[in-house]
């Protein structure tokens, strides 16, 4: 029993450090394309924009709640200790290798649903389809509640809709309001961008660092170390703060060339509406307690500006191959899991 015991917590141990590893490389890929519009803009030098999207990450890491948290480390509902602790391994070494390939070719993918398919896959591989809380019948239930998986991809679309209709209407209001302003009101619009940086960086960093909270929780909890799954330590919420901002810091210069110049030009006023939108579908998404992908919703929002300002403007091109690498995340990811689970499932002994 002892031994059985020992090998738990090892494994514990082994997935907690690649949840940080992944926390990290989220930072280095995700994160980073917060800056992008920001510094396309001409509103901060890269240094500036960079420095400035990762202390305020760390701050919302640090502040911005666990309500995301919850949401993951509800979402693998087996009862087996050892079994939940192999599928958080799983799941994030998946993740971490989508995040580095698909950073190695410049694509804006998603971290977040990296995970969320290799949750999903090595949960199903693991207890079957009972091994994931759907949320088929919350939502379907007298509450109608949104839980499970069913949550996250209610506001998946959501936050992607927000996003690119939000940032298409506010763009079509300021083009209304400012069509007689005089170039110099750009240095204002300068300075509001980085308040709508700051405040899109803060959201970002509490719902990214929430997700590997989350499992770091779960993992403890699994392992016997922790009382309950809610429960999450101090220092795990300031190493992820930590290694997120190091990430923001450390990487992500080609995917933000991607989104700020190959989308189309620019200007300060785009940057503002872009992040104005984005922000707030972050921001919407962290409160009710729901993953989403930065990327994904920057990449919509930045769509959306270029639409409202010149249809014939934006390179849909560089759009259509973005989407479609967000679209195939969670179904490759998911497959691999539930290989790599079922490969080694018989030397794990679950």
């Amino acid at each position: 029993m002892g031994s059985i015991q020992g090998s738990m917590f090892e494994i514990a141990v082994i997935t907690i450090v690649l949840a940080l590893i992944f926390t990290f490389t989220n930072g280095f890929q995700d994160a980073s394309s917060l800056a992008a519009t920001f510094i396309a803009s001409r509103s901060a030098t890269p240094k500036q924009g960079v420095i400035l999207i990762a202390f305020v990450s760390f701050l919302g890491a640090i502040l911005g709640g666990s309500a995301v948290a919850f949401t993951l480390s509800g979402l693998i509902t087996t009862d087996s200790g050892t079994g939940t602790i192999w599928i958080m391994f799983v799941a994030i070494t998946v993740a971490i290798g989508w995040n580095l390939i698909t950073w190695w070719f410049g694509l804006p993918s998603s971290s977040t649903h990296a995970l969320i398919g290799g949750l999903i896959g090595a949960g199903v591989a693991s207890a079957g389809t009972g091994g994931v809380l759907w949320g088929v019948g919350g939502l379907a239930g007298p509450a109608h509640q949104l839980e499970g998986v069913v949550k996250i991809l209610v506001f998946f679309i959501l936050s992607i809709v927000i996003g690119f209709v939000g940032s298409f209407m506010l763009h079509k209001i300021t083009i209304l309001l400012l069509r007689n302003a005089k170039r110099k009101i750009n240095n204002g619009i300068m300075r509001l961008n980085w308040i709508a940086a700051a405040v899109m960086g803060f959201f970002n960093g509490a719902n990214d660092t929430q997700k590997q909270l989350g499992i770091i929780a779960l993992v403890l909890f699994a392992a016997g170390q922790s009382s309950s799954p809610d429960l999450i330590p101090v220092w795990a919420r300031i190493a992820c703060a930590v290694l997120m901002s190091a990430g923001i810091i450390g990487g992500g210069w080609r995917i933000m060339h991607t989104l700020g110049n190959r989308l189309f030009k620019i200007e300060p006023i785009h940057s503002f509406n872009s992040q104005f939108s984005s922000g707030a579908a972050i921001a919407i998404s962290t409160l009710a307690g729901a993953p989403v992908s930065s990327t994904q919703v920057i990449t919509s929002s930045v769509l959306g500006v270029g639409a409202a300002e010149n249809v014939r403007k934006v390179k849909w091109s560089v759009g259509k191959d973005i989407l479609i690498a967000m679209l195939v995340t969670i179904p490759s990811t998911t497959i691999a899991a539930a290989l790599i689970y079922t490969v080694i499932s018989p030397f794990t002994g679950v």
